[in-house]
């Protein structure tokens, strides 16, 4: 398989599909997570799994869509962090392009990665629009223990996020190479995203 860009903006039928659809795959996600409540998000499953199969620019406008959508039927909040979900998807679509998500191992150090990132870009914005916390009950809680303890609302906004998106994006890279391990070969190639597909099975 040929090996194309990093940049590459590869727009083909099938990526225009794959869009929506991981943009659907977001969605149902955090719907999923927020009806639960559990204390995660599960908002880039898609994100991840477009840019491991379309490369980081689908894979960012896939998480981006996704704030954007959800912002508008569901939580305005959502519209700030489509900036984290860009990251995300350029975050996941460079590791795959270096191998970072070509085995489960690497998956694993890859989604923790991918967390750090999104705790990174999601900190500041947290700060600046909620005093520092996430919405999320675990982080938050963490969020003011910190904070009683240490008066830092940098570091316990840092804290809060990181304890929410390090074990989200973990399970959220596991699925989605999961996904991407467990489709037909002839619907991966239909991306030529590069040659390291070759080397998955």
């Amino acid at each position: 398989m040929k090996k194309q860009g990093l940049w590459s903006l590869r727009l083909s039928t099938a990526a225009l599909v794959l869009i929506p659809t991981a943009v659907g795959i977001n969605y149902i996600g955090k719907l999923f997570a927020g009806l639960l409540k559990l204390p995660l998000w599960l908002d880039s499953i898609g994100t991840v799994l477009a840019s491991i199969l379309a490369g980081p620019i689908v894979g960012a406008l896939s998480g981006a869509i996704n704030n954007v959508i959800y912002g508008l039927t569901a939580d305005p909040i959502s519209f700030i962090y489509g900036i984290t979900s860009l990251a995300i998807g350029l975050a996941a679509g460079i590791l795959f392009y270096k191998g970072w998500i070509s085995s489960w191992s690497k998956a694993i150090v890859a989604g923790l990665m991918i967390g750090l990132v999104a705790a990174i870009i999601s900190t500041p914005l947290n700060i600046g629009f909620w005093g520092g916390q996430t919405g999320n009950v675990w982080g938050d809680a963490l969020y003011a223990t910190v904070l009683a303890n240490t008066h830092a609302t940098w570091l316990a906004s840092f804290l809060d996020e990181i304890v929410v998106d390090l074990p989200d994006k973990l399970i959220v890279v596991l699925i989605s190479f999961g996904i991407f391990k467990g489709l037909p070969k002839n619907v991966v190639q239909l991306y030529n995203t590069n040659n390291k597909v070759e080397n998955l099975d």
